[in-house]
């Protein structure tokens, strides 16, 4: 005899782990996911080229708390109930090993994205979670005492004790909720890179600095890590973090501005010029063109000296305190304008979503609406790359599937 009716809309990441969640909790209830398309689990299958980063190794909650620039607070007392640790621990008892590389990023030892999917599906079906494709949602209707009405064209309404609403970033499904009565943070791009033509980075795609400085002029908004020469500009963990915390001040300057580039990361001006002016010391007679320094790539290094005319030609010793000065200004505060910006990958990420004063976040449950529950892109939350967005999926779904069952 079913005892409760959980439909839960969408079939991605948050979706599923709700819905598997729900159904193992409360075994007696019914329990539905409603996907639109024809596919589900789409971001699960396009993530990390394919390979599906599934968490990353950041197992303290106030640690994992920093990779959201919307988010952190909320997530506190969420991540002390399931975490990345939590994550890792899922997937083994359901026969999937992850692997952590280099840079903490979490994948399954098989290297793709399917396994994470099979395992998705195969637990939802062992658990006896019920799949119905093919059917958007046009209108929620909040029924005291009964649970939600869910309306969609040419099908049949249906009625949900408990709603869980794992859509992702879906203008469609926030402009419902916004009528239901939800407030809608409008949603921005928050996962982006940099285009930039610049000829002293226009020939070098695919040259990375390890750990480089952004920050936009004009602004607070300073980030530090890899950063990547792309064909359009920069990219690279440095740029993505920038493009995270600055989602909303950039898409208020429509994404034109300038940024300052530190390629020795931490090294100061001053620094800068002291180590320059000892090179012009120690050897007089060796050409800067043809001798880069401090780790630079040897590609971007030229670029620079280039740019400041110091052909291949000039000895340290023709380097006057002037052109030292300016190839220390190129190297640590070199500035690159930003005419607009890329989707990264296929991991297109939004900053926006329902309102985090609305949320109770014990339980991912609406404080407007009893028995309404969100998991994932929905809320306005996200993170910067690595593996972040999915473990606040997870953390969401299943935080919001245990509360429904109960």
């Amino acid at each position: 005899m079913v005892s409760k009716k959980i439909y839960i809309i969408g079939g991605g990441a948050a979706g599923y782990f709700a819905a598997i969640t729900a159904a193992e909790a409360n075994p007696e209830a019914q329990v539905v996911i409603l996907e639109r398309g024809k596919d589900v689990l789409q971001k699960v299958k396009v993530s990390g080229g394919g390979r599906c980063n599934v968490t990353h190794a950041c197992f303290l909650p106030k640690e994992l708390t920093k990779n959201y620039p919307r988010g952190e607070r909320e997530l506190m007392s969420a991540f002390h109930t399931f975490a990345a640790g939590d994550t890792i621990d899922w997937f083994e008892k359901r026969g999937v090993e992850l692997k952590i590389e280099d840079d903490g990023r979490m994948f399954p030892v098989t290297d793709s994205s399917r396994t994470i999917m099979d395992c998705l599906t195969l637990a939802a079906a062992n658990a006896g979670v019920q799949l119905t494709k093919g059917f958007r949602v046009e209108e929620i209707q909040y029924i005291e005492n009964q649970g939600f009405m869910l309306k969609a064209a040419h099908q049949k309404d249906i009625l949900a004790d408990a709603l869980i609403v794992a859509t992702g970033s879906s203008t469609s499904v926030w402009d419902i909720l916004k009528n239901l009565g939800h407030q809608i943070i409008e949603p921005v791009a928050s996962l982006f890179t940099f285009n930039i033509k610049d000829k002293r980075i226009a020939d070098l795609a695919g040259l990375s600095v390890p750990n480089a400085v952004m920050q936009i002029v004009g602004s607070k908004l300073k980030t530090n890590g890899p950063l990547l020469v792309t064909h359009w500009g920069l990219s690279g963990p440095a740029a993505l973090r920038l493009s995270a915390w600055g989602a909303r001040e950039l898409a208020v300057l429509n994404y034109n501005c300038t940024v300052v580039v530190n390629w020795r990361g931490v090294y100061t001006l001053a620094e800068t010029i002291e180590e320059l002016t000892e090179c012009k010391a120690a050897t007089p007679r060796q050409q800067p063109f043809s001798n880069p320094q401090f780790g630079i790539p040897a590609r971007l290094w030229k670029s620079i000296c280039e740019a400041e005319n110091i052909t291949k030609e000039v000895n340290w010793a023709d380097m006057s305190k002037k052109i030292i000065q300016a190839l220390a200004s190129q190297l640590v505060e070199g500035q690159y304008v930003v005419t607009g910006k890329s989707t990264f990958k296929e991991e297109f990420v939004t900053s926006g979503g329902v309102s985090l004063k609305e949320i109770d976040f014990k339980r991912f449950e609406s404080k407007l609406f009893p028995n309404l529950y969100f998991a994932g892109e929905v809320l306005d939350i996200d993170a910067i790359t690595g593996g972040f967005n999915f473990q606040a999926a997870w953390t969401g779904g299943f935080i919001a599937g245990r509360a429904a069952a109960s």
